[in-house]
C-alpha cells in the first residue's frame, strides 16, 4: 500500500520561509515523479511543483515560480519543497503523491501538513 506522510508546515509570517518534506513508500519512490499540491479552505486541491525521479526535470504552478523549490533524496525516499517569500494565499494544506504531469497518480493521500501564512 503506498503511503505518504507530510511534515514541516507551521505559522509563518508574510514573506517567510518553510521547509516541507514528504516521505513516501519505498515501493514506489525511486520509479515515479513525485509532486506537491495544497489544498485552501474551501478550494479545489491544486497542483503546485513536480520532479523527476533523477531530479533533472522540475515544473511547477505560476502561482509559485521563483519562490518555491522542489527537490529529492531517493536514498531516504523524501521529497521536499522550499518556500521561500511566501504569501497569504499559499496558506492551505500541502500534500505529495506521485505525479504524471500534474495529475495525482494514486488515489490515497497522506495527512497533509498545514502552512499557514498571516501577519
Amino acid at each position: 500500500q503506498v503511503q505518504f506522510v507530510e511534515s514541516g508546515g507551521g505559522l509563518v509570517q508574510p514573506g517567510g520561509s518553510l521547509r516541507l518534506s514528504c516521505a513516501a513508500s519505498e515501493s514506489i519512490f525511486s520509479s515515479y515523479y513525485m509532486g506537491w499540491f495544497r489544498q485552501g479552505s474551501g478550494k479545489e486541491r491544486e497542483f503546485v511543483a513536480g520532479i523527476s525521479w533523477n531530479e533533472y526535470t522540475t515544473y511547477y504552478a505560476d502561482s509559485v515560480k521563483g519562490r518555491f523549490t522542489i527537490s529529492r533524496d531517493n536514498a531516504k525516499n523524501t521529497v521536499y519543497l522550499q518556500m521561500n517569500s511566501l504569501k497569504p494565499e499559499d496558506t492551505g494544506v500541502y500534500y505529495c503523491n506521485a505525479v504524471r504531469g500534474a495529475i495525482p497518480l494514486f488515489r490515497s493521500w497522506g495527512q497533509g501538513t498545514q502552512v499557514t501564512v498571516s501577519s
